[in-house]
Formats: structure tokens, sequence, C-alpha cells
């Protein structure tokens, strides 16, 4: 089946609402989103509202986190609720467990249909554990190693020294750090990031099982914070945060050489973080075969909306997430890089980012995004990540035993677990 003929499949899934229905479209529509989707609902508006005459949409944005928690508010009140709003996939877990949202495996949306047309990894966050499908995806965050190519050459390095193995990751840090004085990463912090996010088993989330176990003592977080300890220990991190101003300028000044995060980071690099240095970085596969995620985003339909609404708000919805040429067309303008396979075939991915020097990372990003496995949200993973980070700092700046730690974060873990 061609991609045109799927998307009018997919489009059209889930309209069968009645005759009295399409005889009474409501007049307006509201839309939540937060910056950069934003933009996308607004480019989505001239064509879709030519399908829906008269039909007026308000966006309403705010930064990330005070639309997450307007969201919060609006879903337990019932008071300034959206027809329509955009979840990150940080916050997802918070809503996914409660009953606010809408189940999309339910008639009329029949969401299940869809599954074929996004990145398996991101389909599986969009469920919680009693299975209901809860949003669609839009965008993803594949992980990439982002490096400084002008560094690697002046420490006599080369892609494969960062990329075979973690120890040989950390062999290449101390030379870098000898031989150019740059360090390997912002923080020690961003180690442990990456690595709890590998070899998570099918079923469970970062923090919890699918049973609601606590897995902070696995061998998955004792290396990550084994690695981080020995990041800090040999001085291979300048002890930065990501966001912070110092973040900022260690990479204008070429004093961070690498940085793992979500593909997204290199148009944040062009475009406000580090513009001036233009062709200096690359892009690789994280290291030892590794592939994880780093943020994404969805649309959810609130189950208190109007209900007079919902088959237009389900239409757009769709149209944000099932539309080909909106999302490269968002791929291009934003750096925001499409959950919806169909895309993945379009020429774009093979163009040379000259950011990076003319290599044509898109490829490896999308390799990335067919391999990352699922990993289960959970509505306390946002409490988890502070209650790991913490102890992580214990052990990097007081010297605290890595078991004492983990087992001191799976002891508070487990009572908020209960709740």
């Amino acid at each position: 089946m061609d991609a045109t003929r799927r998307a009018t499949l997919g489009l059209g899934l889930g309209l069968a609402w009645g005759a009295s229905c399409a005889q009474a479209e409501p007049r307006k529509l509201t839309v939540a989103a937060y910056p950069k989707l934003d933009a996308i609902v607004r480019a989505a508006l001239p064509a879709w509202k030519a399908k829906h005459p008269g039909v007026e949409v308000e966006v309403i944005s705010r930064e990330m986190n005070d639309h997450h928690t307007a969201m919060i508010t609006a879903l337990s009140t019932g008071s300034h609720m959206p027809d329509l709003m955009s979840l990150e996939v940080g916050y997802l877990g918070r809503f996914a467990q409660g009953r606010g949202l809408l189940d999309l495996r339910q008639a009329p949306f029949h969401g299940e249909k869809l599954q074929s047309r996004f990145v398996p990894y991101t389909w599986g966050q969009a469920h919680n554990k009693r299975g209901e499908l809860l949003a669609l995806p839009s965008d993803i965050g594949p992980g990439t190693l982002l490096y400084r190519h002008d560094v690697l050459q002046k420490a006599g390095l080369q892609e494969a020294d960062l990329t075979t193995s973690w120890d040989g990751f950390l062999a290449a840090g101390k030379q870098i750090r000898a031989k150019t004085g740059a360090y390997l990463l912002a923080h020690a912090r961003d180690m442990k990031d990456i690595l709890i996010r590998t070899h998570v088993a099918p079923g469970d989330g970062l923090y919890f099982s699918a049973k609601n176990e606590v897995l902070v003592r696995s061998p998955r977080f004792v290396r990550a914070f084994e690695l981080a300890r020995a990041v800090r220990r040999d001085k291979l991190d300048a002890g930065v945060y990501n966001w912070s101003g110092d973040w900022t300028e260690g990479f204008r000044r070429g004093s961070i050489a690498t940085q793992m995060l979500g593909a997204w980071l290199t148009g944040f690099l062009g475009s406000w973080l580090a513009p001036k240095t233009h062709g200096l970085w690359r892009a690789a596969q994280l290291p030892e075969g590794a592939f994880a995620a780093y943020g994404g985003s969805f649309y959810a339909l609130p189950a208190k909306g109007d209900p007079t609404k919902r088959a237009l708000a389900w239409d757009l919805m769709q149209t944000l997430t099932l539309d080909r040429r909106l999302l490269l067309d968002a791929f291009q303008a934003h750096d925001i890089f499409p959950a919806l396979v169909d895309t993945f075939d379009d020429p774009f991915f093979e163009q040379p980012l000259p950011f990076l020097g003319g290599q044509p990372a898109r490829k490896i990003w999308r390799e990335a995004a067919r391999r990352i496995q699922p990993v289960a949200v959970h509505r306390q993973d946002a409490f988890a990540d502070e209650v790991i980070n913490t102890e992580l700092d214990k052990v990097l700046t007081r010297g605290k035993d890595i078991p004492r730690a983990l087992g001191d974060a799976e002891r508070l873990l487990i009572r908020r677990a209960t709740r």
C-alpha cells in the first residue's frame, strides 16, 4: 500500500461519528502545546481548516514545565480543559496511570490500527501498564554521540576510539584531556544517563519493572554509577550541568569534547547554543552498540474534554501525527525527528548537514530510531530521576559507597512506588 493511501486511511480512522455530529460541527477547537510544537500546530492549520471551513483553532502555548503543570491542573479540576494536548515523554508517565486521558484503542478511534505507522519503541511509550493507548507519537529523540572533530584530531584520535567500547571511550577521554585540555564530558551524570537507558528488559521502565518493582540496584545502575565515578575520578568531566551557562560556554570554546543526547541537540547547537562551531562537530552512534532515546512528544485527548468537539480534535490529532509532509517540513524547520516511519524513505535523510561538516547524520539517527527498544513510562519516573541524581552526586562529591547509595535510593523509591 502506498504512502498516500495509508495516510488517507489513517486520517479517516475513527471519524464515523454519525451524521448529527457532522451537521453540528463545533466552531472552535483549543489545542495546548509547548514551544516548537505550537509552531507545528500553527503550520498545520491552514490546510486543516480548509477541510473544516469556519472552525477556529486557538493554540495555547506555554513553556515546557508550565504547560505540563497546566495540563495536570486541567485534568484534575476539569477547568480550562483543552480539546487536544501535547505531552513530552518525560511527563507522560504522570498522566498515563490516571484516568484523565482517553483510551484510543476504543471506538470510535480504534487507534491500534495505526501501530505499524510509528517507530516501535515510541508506540510502546504511548501505552500504560493497563495496555491503554493514551496518546499518538509525533516526534522522537534518538540518542547520539556528538563530538568535536577538531578536538579529536588534535588528540590524535578517531571516531572508533570513542565508540568501540565504554572503556575505550574513557581512555580516549584521558588522551583528549592530556593533549588538548578539553574535557570528555560536561558532567559525569551524562555517563549515568546513557547507561541506565541501555539493556532495559522488555516491559520494564528505567526505574520500575513491569511488576512495579524498583530496579535501581540492578547491574545496569551499578555499572552506570561505576563509570560515572570513573569519569569524575579521572577528571574527565567539566562538572557543569546541561542547559547551564557554563555548559553553553564549554561548547562555544571547545572545552567540552563530546555530548550524548538526542539528535535534536544538533539543531540547538547550530541555531543558538554554539553556532560559531559550524562544521566542527560530527555525530556517531552511542558507544558499545548502545541505543537509547532522549525525549519525544505525543498528542492526547482529555477524557473530560467536550465530547461535541472530539471528532474534530481526533482529526487534527491525526493530521499532526500522520501527515507525512507536515512532519518532514517540521523536521527541516525545527530539527524535530518524526516518529512516523512513513517519512524514513524521504531523500531529506540522505542530505548532508553543513553544521556537521557535511555528514549525512540523519541516516545514523534513523538507524538508531529503528533499533531503540521500548522503555515503559511510570508515574514516579521524574521523582526517581531526582533521587538517583541526588545519590550519584553523593558518590561523586562525598565518596559515598555505590551499593549504599543505590540501596538508599531503592528504599525511598519502594515507599513512593506503593503510594
